[in-house]
């Protein structure tokens, strides 16, 4: 499983602990099926667990809930991607800064030859 993905399930379900597979699918924009395999992986690992709403009249409805140890996967995750978005974050301001650049010699070009 992407741990982007993962990320984003845990603090999804942190957030919205009764949230339904299809509702988190459609908020990740993965399909059901890639979500259940997730949920899945994440309930094996123990970083999650569902437990069934005993008095919902709909059978199937779960409540998602990060265990002890999801909790220190989570910070684990979150300090994972945020130095991957941070790297990626760097060589975005990179490829700007060679773009204005470029921009600026094609400019100065463009009005030597006017």
């Amino acid at each position: 499983m992407n741990e982007e993905i993962a990320y984003k399930v845990i603090k999804i379900i942190e957030e919205i602990p009764d949230i339904s597979q299809r509702q988190l699918a459609e908020t990740l924009g993965i399909s059901l099926g890639k979500t259940n395999y997730c949920l899945k992986a994440l309930i094996e690992k123990g970083i999650i667990k569902a437990n069934n709403f005993k008095n919902s009249s709909n059978k199937l409805a779960y409540t998602y809930l990060l265990t002890p140890k999801g909790i220190n996967e989570k910070a684990k995750i979150t300090a994972s991607f945020l130095k991957r978005k941070l790297i990626e974050y760097d060589l975005l301001k990179q490829e700007i800064e060679g773009l204005k650049q470029e921009m600026t010699r094609l400019s100065s070009t463009k009005n030597k030859h006017c």
